[in-house]
């Protein structure tokens, strides 16, 4: 399984990049799947539901199946936050797992930028973060910057880089 990763600040397009990005590479016939990162505490059970009532009741997990999908609940109870590598493990085999979030963590990425935001890149003290999607010009960033609707040129970008595609240089959009 090849990893790439979408990084950016709060409200760059990080989930719009990414939604594009795997119908994308998906309609290129690649298997792909997701990991992303929350900063906050989220539930995806609800109250009442039979599988949030296992859970509260003290489950380590709950596993969620239908004929359509399933889903497996771990609580962590107080340990530490597993690491992307261990998450990874848990994966089934596909081509190539996008990452949303995890900034800090060293596989390669793209960040996504937008000037409205006014917020500061990450790619300059980041050498993980090979390329900038923006609404706006970098010319002095040293890294492709490719512009943030160019879903197509994105999914070049990232595909080359981890070895599923033809290799691409870009020059500045």
């Amino acid at each position: 399984m090849e990893i790439f990763g979408v990084v950016g600040w709060k409200n760059t397009g990080k989930t719009g990049l990414m939604e594009r990005l795997v119908a994308e590479i998906t309609s290129r016939g690649l298997s792909v799947s997701t990991i992303k990162h929350a900063h906050h505490t989220f539930d995806i059970d609800q109250p009442g539901k039979d599988s949030y009532r296992h859970r509260v009741a003290g489950a380590a997990e709950v596993l969620l199946a239908s004929a359509n999908r399933w889903a497996l609940m771990s609580e962590l109870r107080g340990a530490q936050e597993p690491a992307l590598e261990v998450l990874f493990a848990k994966l089934s085999p596909v081509d190539l797992v996008l990452v949303e979030g995890y900034k800090r963590d060293r596989h390669l990425k793209i960040e996504t930028h937008r000037a409205a935001t006014g917020t500061p890149l990450i790619a300059d003290d980041d050498p993980t973060v090979l390329a900038v999607a923006s609404d706006c010009d970098h010319p002095d960033l040293g890294k492709p910057v490719l512009h943030i609707d160019a879903t197509e040129s994105i999914a070049d970008f990232v595909l080359g880089s981890v070895g599923l595609g033809r290799p691409v240089t870009v020059v500045s959009e």
